[in-house]
């Protein structure tokens, strides 16, 4: 097992720990190839297996370079979700929950995270030792989560369309919309077009409280 020191900007550093598989006669490193944020180790005579980032040092990072540096993180690694809850005493019977997440089998980057928006839990998933890092207050939502992107915004359509979506459904919600059937359709009417695509799962959808032949009249009375 060998440790090597990968230096990346100026800005930070990235210790990473590389397991020799197969040595040949003679190791000869090739050239270290840089990039805008860090330069990758080429080893091309060996087999190496790379484990998860060890130290991030942010001593040299400026508050914004540090919030770029999250924001590109999360670009690939976070989302954006609304999930429904029954709850036989509320006046529709379901609760909306706003959520933002991510997940990592290294917790090192969440636990900035959690210290940078100042908020959030971070879970451990017993079955493979997986990390989340999760927000659902609605105020942590509304003052920590959405002001963070709109600062340090994500760039792939994708995602900045999910964000969009996403501050639609936090300013209903702010104007108490999920309180009655009329807003309540309205956000779910929005959340179909957050994370669309094969892979999304939910335990409940719009039909589920919208039934397909339910009367447009039943939505169209809210609840006081």
């Amino acid at each position: 097992m060998v440790k090597v020191l990968v230096n990346g900007s100026s800005n930070y550093e990235i210790t990473v720990v590389v397991t020799i598989k197969k040595l040949t006669k003679c190791w000869n490193p090739r050239t270290v190839v840089e990039n805008e944020r860090l330069k990758y180790l080429t080893l091309p005579y060996i087999m190496v297996t790379m484990r998860s980032v060890r130290k991030i040092s942010r001593k040299d990072l400026t508050e914004e370079q540090f919030g770029f540096f999250l924001a590109g993180f999360i670009e690939g690694e976070g989302s954006f979700n609304v999930s429904l809850r029954r709850k036989v005493d509320y006046k529709t019977t379901w609760q909306v929950v706003m959520s933002f997440n991510v997940s990592q089998k290294d917790p090192t980057i969440l636990k900035l995270l959690q210290l940078r928006l100042g908020c959030g839990i971070i879970k451990t998933r017993k079955l493979d030792d997986l990390h989340s890092f999760d927000v659902t207050r609605p105020i942590d939502i509304t003052q920590k989560v959405i002001p963070f992107f709109e600062k340090y915004p994500v760039l792939s359509d994708s995602k900045r369309r999910n964000f969009a979506i996403f501050c639609e459904i936090a300013k209903l919600m702010q104007n108490n919309q999920h309180k009655n059937l009329v807003g309540l359709r309205k956000i779910l009417e929005l959340r179909e077009k957050i994370n669309e695509g094969k892979g999304r799962t939910r335990k409940y959808g719009i039909t589920d409280i919208f039934p397909l032949q339910e009367s447009s009249e039943t939505t169209r009375q809210p609840l006081n």
